[in-house]
């Protein structure tokens, strides 16, 4: 009889989960919705179903395929990318804290950006005068440089945790210090720099979800699934980690090596998708601290749940980027950091030291 009430929660249990999930997916559903509906030019709910379906006038359709969903789809690719990576940072850290943009991973993608368009000939132009619009004549020269400033964040904590053993929260601040090292050197770089590089560099740090288009749009996301597939497979791994290294170890896992691979995933999918879009913080620290509280620390469900809450967070801040100062776009790094830096404080507060 016990073996059953037990069962019987147990199937509770699960339910609880897949309920979450299916409720973020159905947020996340409308958020897209919204999402293509507002903006300078207003759309109706049926002339999007129209457009979706095939029909709708021309405007229409070119207005949805051509400018929001590229918009959109960045979104949420962006999105599950810093939202996964941020959830298994936490875990094989042990730091509630860790993301891409606390361990400096958004802060090295920005050095890389400046440093390619100050001195490798990514270019800059003005392509209108009267709005003082920035197009990057080498787009692709700043995303190498940016993704190599990203990873290499990763690769100095990494290096300095095996050479001298350090704590979560000491990996926590080494990335705060490594953060700043970049901060101040692309403060330098600008100071030395001509105005309008200046401008680009400024520009780019905004954070801008209609930067990428379709070819960088599905490299995002075939790098974000083949990473949330590799992490899935490990999801009793993460789940062993949440009682310590030593229980993990006993359990038969591969910490050292869990550990190296799950950093070096998750650093490459955040800097590719910052390297896109440019400077966008938070997201990976917000999503898993919120799904936290509804699923617990089941990774077989907070995995995916971090990544839906991504997409819904970056979806739901391009709507108020959109929609604050029409027909203007504010920049959406901007829109995650108020977000994402109150929630930060929270999680310091609550957590009181971080061991």
């Amino acid at each position: 009889m016990l073996k059953q009430h037990e069962k019987h929660e147990y199937n509770r249990y699960i339910k609880k989960k897949w309920i979450t999930l299916l409720i973020l997916l159905v947020v996340l559903f409308a958020a897209v919705i919204t999402a293509v509906s507002v903006g300078s030019s207003g759309l109706s709910l049926s002339e999007i179903f129209k457009v979706f379906l095939g029909g709708g006038e021309s405007t229409s359709r070119t207005i949805v395929w051509n400018v929001r969903m590229p918009r959109i789809f960045t979104g949420i690719g962006v999105g599950i990318a810093l939202a996964v990576a941020g959830c298994v940072m936490q875990n094989v850290l042990r730091n509630p804290l860790a993301s891409a943009s606390t361990l400096g991973v958004s802060q090295g993608a920005s050095f890389g950006a400046a440093f390619a368009i100050m001195y490798l000939q990514a270019g800059v132009q003005v392509s209108n005068a009267a709005t003082n619009a920035i197009t990057f004549t080498n787009p692709y020269t700043i995303v190498i440089c940016a993704f190599l400033g990203g990873i290499s964040t990763t690769v100095l904590i990494l290096f300095l945790s095996r050479v001298s053993g350090t704590t979560p929260s000491s990996m926590i601040l080494a990335g705060v210090a490594i953060s700043t090292m970049f901060m101040g050197a692309t403060t330098l770089m600008q100071y030395f720099s001509d105005d309008n590089k200046v401008a680009a560099v400024v520009y780019w740090t905004f954070g801008n979800l209609g930067r990428a288009g379709w070819k960088e749009i599905s490299l995002i996301y075939v790098l974000s699934a083949a990473a949330f597939v590799y992490f899935m497979l490990n999801r009793w791994n993460y789940n062993a980690m949440e009682s310590g290294s030593n229980t993990a170890k006993s359990l038969g896992v591969n910490v050292d090596l869990l550990i190296l691979v799950s950093m070096s995933i998750a650093t490459l999918i955040s800097a590719v998708a910052v390297a896109f879009v440019g400077t966008i913080t938070f997201i990976g620290l917000i999503a898993p601290h919120i799904v936290r509280k509804f699923v617990g620390n089941d990774y077989r469900f907070l995995i995916p749940g971090s990544a839906l809450m991504g997409a819904v967070v970056m979806i739901g801040a391009d709507i108020v980027s959109r929609t604050i100062k029409t027909p203007a776009i504010l920049p959406i790094g901007a829109i995650t950091s108020f977000l994402g830096a109150p929630l930060f404080l929270y999680t310091i507060v609550k957590k009181g030291n971080v061991k």
